[in-house]
């Protein structure tokens, strides 16, 4: 049996993961695809218990490496919790977000480093990186205008200053050109339509070259 693929699917807050992950795995696995969808923080019981403290608008005061420790903490249980065992079982992973959130969030928009962000990581996920991440491109100002026209609830991070948003979108940029092999890039500005096609279209080559 082939080994299942891990996909992550990356992309500054108002890039559309959400509403495009959950159309397009809705989409393939109707089509018979065997696949997991799943997200970070979260997506297991412990994991989504750490993801309230991390995103409640009311913890202002948090650390950025209590942040960073937080993160890596919820990645580790739904790691094990949920993604491990799809893997193992030969059912292909699409999860919101995974290590490179991290990197870019708390290594460079909270200016913790991405080295020091890795290594937290390193710990957490023992080795385990996608296969392939599926990058939804879109700079911060206009991601924002969509968080403030598209949601009644902004939680910590969406909080943030735009200064912040700027570095987390420059911080995938670089991301990006550390591992080009590993992302795959898709236009996020475009109407949301073309986005969830665009994507769709990528995963689904990916899953049927294996």
């Amino acid at each position: 049996m082939k080994n299942a693929l891990f996909i992550t699917i990356e992309g500054p807050d108002g890039s559309g993961k959400t509403t495009v992950s959950k159309a397009i795995c809705e989409r393939l696995q109707k089509e018979g695809y065997l696949l997991q969808l799943t997200r970070e923080p979260g997506g297991s019981k412990i994991a989504e218990q750490i993801r309230s403290v991390i995103l409640d608008p009311d913890n202002t005061e948090m650390d950025a490496r209590t942040e960073a420790l937080l993160y890596a903490a919820s990645r580790r249980q739904h790691l094990v919790d949920k993604v491990l065992p799809a893997l193992e079982k030969g059912i292909a992973v699409v999860s919101e977000r995974f290590v490179d959130s991290s990197l870019a969030y708390q290594g460079v928009a909270r200016r913790i480093g991405m080295e020091a962000v890795w290594r937290i990581n390193e710990f957490a996920i023992e080795g385990c990186l996608p296969d392939k991440t599926i990058y939804l491109d879109i700079d911060a100002e206009t991601g924002l205008e969509r968080i403030q026209k598209g949601r009644n609830y902004l939680d910590r991070l969406d909080q943030e200053e735009a200064s912040f948003h700027d570095r987390v979108f420059k911080g995938y940029q670089e991301i990006l050109t550390r591992f080009p092999e590993r992302f795959i890039k898709v236009d996020a500005g475009q109407d949301i339509e073309k986005v969830v096609e665009d994507t769709y279209l990528v995963l689904k080559g990916l899953l049927d070259a294996q």
